[in-house]
Order: C-alpha cells, then structure tokens, then sequence
C-alpha cells in the first residue's frame, strides 16, 4: 500500500537493541514507510543500526516517570505516537509484555490484533496478512486484518534480518507524551534488577536446551551444552515447581513461550503445557531414556538414551569442531 506508514517498537535495553528488533525492521519494511518508536535514552548508538536496517523516522520519547515503561503507558505513548505520524500498523515482538501492550493499544484505536504471527506482508488489497504457525507447525494459518488498522506481534526469530538495501539516515523527532500515573493504576515503589548472564534471553534466544525431570535436578550438562552452542537454558514446570532451577526458565502455557531455530529436550517428557511453549521451534531434538516419551512424536530428531552420556559428549564434540575451525 503506497504512501503507508509503519511504526515499529523497538525494544532495548540502556541503548543495546535487544535481538528481535532488526528483525522486525526487516519485516516492517514490506509494509511501508519504517517509524521507529523508541522509549527513552540511549538512541545515538544505535541510531546507525536503524537506519542500515530501514528506519526513516526514529521517534524517541522522553518517559515522565517510571510507570510509562508499564505496558498500559507504552500503549498510551504508541497510540499517540502512531496518531501523530498517521501509521496504520503498528508491530511489536510478541513478548508477554508486549502482548499486552498490543491488546490495549489495539482495543484503544480500533485495530486489527494478531498476536504470536510468524510472518506479515501486504495483501493484494493493501490490507495486513498474517502468516501463523499451530500444532509443532504442521499447520500454517493466514489471515487477513479486515480493518484499516493493525498490530501485529511477531514471534522472535520469525523473520531473517536482512539489512535494507540502501541505507538510510533516519530523521530524529523528540516526543514529550504525558501518561498520568493515576490513569495507568498503578504506582512503581520499587525496582530490583535481575542478575546478569552472559547467555542470551530465553524469549529471544535462536537456540534453547531444556531440562525437564530427568535431569533429576541436576542441570549442569544442560547449561553446558547450552553454552556450548551459546544458547539459553529452559526448563519445565516440574523442573521449576521442584526448585531445581528458577521459574523465569519455564517453558509452556503459564511460562515463557519460545521459537527458537534449535530446541534441544533433555529428559523432558513432552507434556501438552510444555509443548504449548515450544512447539513452534525451528528444529527439536529430544533426548530421552523413555522411547515412548510423547515428545518423540513432534521431534525432528531424537535420542533414546541418559541425557548424562548423551550431552557431554554432544557439548564436547561442538567445542571440538568449533576449536578445529577457529
């Protein structure tokens, strides 16, 4: 649709792009004129980045306390943000956070929601088309936003980034966007910041390895193989509910949800609320001493044998190969 206007959230983290943002330039690009929105400080190391990959308008906003970076201030600050610019559509990452936020803002300006889309493009009527992927994606689902408006939350890794082919140096518009803490209900007292890591976000990560019961609570090969490819560690809900690792690496439908390109599960069983969270990944390995594990039924690739033997030598035989060819 000629003359279209894309505003794209871009998520970061003290100025560092987080991983699925170019991402979403990539894809905001087949849909128009690329209006990036960005929240706070940080921008002028980035601003090159964005413009390699398409922006042609950053709109930075300067946040009035720390309650508008709450998902009912962020769709207040899009709403505004997207009506000053004319924008259409609006994409974000399909975070938990995020979801949120696409849910109000689309209740707010009368759009078309999709949500977990693993693709988006126009249509031959210039109206947004949604690709979706269901059930370990042997089912691929399109659908067409029948209004003029949409926001769309694509999956992390959904889209290849490409950069754009000429470049662009984006304009610079500073917005001042007052959310009232008294309408957002809510009031920040205090905030804590997690412990860092050096691998990469679970939600976002291209390669994850889970540890489910098996491990019996022994994760130490899991996070070593997952080091070894530089991946995230997941888990499941038994693994969290057990103690054996931390609530913020469960997978499935009341965890986290993932579509990474490799998914490894090491005596994971495959139960229906882990495969609610990971079904859609790119490539799954299962790892299992039990043949009859329901996850072998969606796996690409599985292993019947003691994830102890089986990931040490996986992890030390990467660490060869990649020693051989550095």
């Amino acid at each position: 649709m000629t003359g279209s206007t894309v505003l794209v959230l871009v998520d970061h983290h003290d100025g560092t792009l987080r991983g699925p943002a170019l991402e979403l330039l990539t894809a905001a690009r087949g849909l128009g004129e690329v209006h990036v929105a960005w929240l706070g400080d940080g921008l002028d190391g980035a601003l090159g980045l964005l413009g390699e990959h398409g922006a042609a308008v950053v709109h930075q906003v300067r946040l009035d306390g720390p309650e508008a970076r709450l998902a009912p201030g962020v769709a207040q600050i899009l709403e505004q943000v997207a009506g000053a610019v004319g924008a259409t559509t609006v994409l974000l990452s399909s975070t938990f956070e995020n979801k949120e936020v696409a849910a109000r803002l689309a209740l707010a300006t009368g759009a078309g929601l999709v949500v977990d889309a693993a693709g988006v493009e126009r249509g031959v009527d210039g109206r947004v088309v949604t690709v979706q992927q269901a059930f370990a994606a042997t089912w691929t689902l399109r659908g067409e936003v029948t209004v003029e408006k949409a926001v769309v939350a694509l999956k992390p890794n959904a889209v290849p980034v490409v950069p754009a082919p000429t470049p662009t140096t984006p304009q610079v518009q500073v917005h001042d966007v007052a959310v009232p803490a008294d309408l957002l209900g809510v009031r920040v007292v205090g905030r804590t910041e997690r412990a860092g890591s050096d691998r990469p976000e679970l939600g976002e990560a291209q390669i994850v390895v889970t540890g489910g019961r098996g491990t019996d609570g022994d994760f130490s090969v899991v996070e070593d193989l997952a080091d070894a490819l530089g991946g995230a560690v997941g888990a499941t809900r038994v693994a969290t509910d057990e103690g054996w690792i931390s609530h913020d690496a469960q997978i499935g439908q009341t965890g986290v949800t993932i579509s990474p390109k490799l998914y490894i599960g090491a005596g994971v069983s495959g139960a229906v609320h882990h495969r609610g969270g990971m079904q859609s990944s790119g490539t799954i390995v299962a790892v299992n001493s039990d043949p009859e594990a329901p996850i072998f039924e969606i796996a690409d690739f599985g292993v019947v044998g003691d994830l102890f033997t089986v990931l040490p030598q996986a992890a030390a035989e990467i660490r060869r190969l990649r020693a051989a060819d550095a």
